[in-house]
């Protein structure tokens, strides 16, 4: 007995220690996670204008943006964002990643222009592209012209400035390259050694042994690309301002808009809840899916 209760003191002064240690991490994460959302979701529910107090108006806030039509083309916008940048921002990604893995020479200045653009300022990546997608002398125009390939206002035409955003998107790729790189190399050559004997080739290869090994990272990378996809601002605010028609409203410049030129912060902590459910949904529903696709076994 006396031993019994020498154990469960040194395990209770062991947990003790243990929560002081991480006690930093747990004060912020309740400081500044959890408590701005319960804060954002009690100002989404009164009406404030950034002076005087807020007025408690309960649910008005989500019924007024249920009846705004601008809103669900916010969230339209959003998620035409994301079901086109996050796919092709992995793929990217990936391709990034076996370009670096090649066995060349120079192949560290190789991986330093690939990740550049990765680490460069949003806004200066914004204006960069204002003036490559110009439609009257920017580069891409120029290059479909010695295509022959007629011109495209790629910011002035609702048809194309969504995909000018998920465009630009792709060029922070370079940072999630260097993680699925990180990945490829940890993949044993005895596996390639062992499938070459087999007679497979290299799209075999990467089918088979490479994709279902990457499929941690691509899980990384999926719900990080969804969360700052549904977050999306700083390219559709500088290069566009939300226009054409509306197509580049996105939820994150909606809300941006009524907080700070309209002054309905009730109305965009309304809006900013609302993202975060389904920020959050998608988190879950994509870790239960995990079970079926993601593969954590070397062999």
């Amino acid at each position: 007995m006396e031993k019994r209760r020498k154990i469960i003191s040194r395990d209770l002064r062991n947990l003790l220690f243990g929560l002081l240690f991480i006690s930093p991490w747990i004060v912020s994460f309740f400081l500044f996670l959890v408590y701005p959302v319960i804060s954002n979701f009690q100002l989404g529910m009164t009406q404030y204008s950034g002076f005087g107090e807020p007025q408690w108006t309960g649910f008005d806030n989500y019924r007024q943006l249920g009846r705004d039509p601008l809103f669900w083309t916010s969230l339209y916008n959003t998620f035409y964002y994301v079901i086109l940048a996050v796919p092709l921002g992995v793929a990217v990604a990936i391709a990034l990643a076996l370009a670096m893995n090649q066995k060349v020479r120079e192949v560290a200045l190789y991986r330093t222009l690939l990740y550049l653009p990765s680490i460069a300022p949003v806004f200066a990546l914004s204006m960069i592209f204002i003036w490559l997608l110009n439609p009257r002398y920017g580069l891409f125009n120029y290059l479909f012209h010695l295509l022959q390939i007629p011109a495209i206002d790629w910011l002035g035409d609702p048809h194309w400035s969504k995909l000018a955003m998920v465009l630009v998107a792709q060029f922070g790729a370079g940072q999630f390259g260097l993680i699925f790189l990180t990945a490829l190399r940890a993949i044993p050559g005895t596996l390639y050694d062992a499938a070459s004997l087999d007679g497979a080739g290299a799209f075999r290869k990467f089918w088979y042994i490479t994709l279902p090994l990457l499929t941690p990272v691509i899980l990384y990378d999926i719900v990080i690309g969804i969360g700052l996809g549904l977050q999306v601002f700083v390219p559709a605010y500088i290069m566009t301002g939300g226009g054409p028609v509306n197509s580049t409203m996105f939820t994150a410049l909606y809300i941006y808009k009524n907080a700070f030129e309209y002054s309905q912060i009730g109305l965009a902590a309304a809006a900013s809840g609302i993202l975060f459910i389904i920020n959050a949904v998608l988190a879950v529903t994509i870790f239960w899916s995990s079970k079926y696709w993601v593969n954590y076994r070397l062999a």
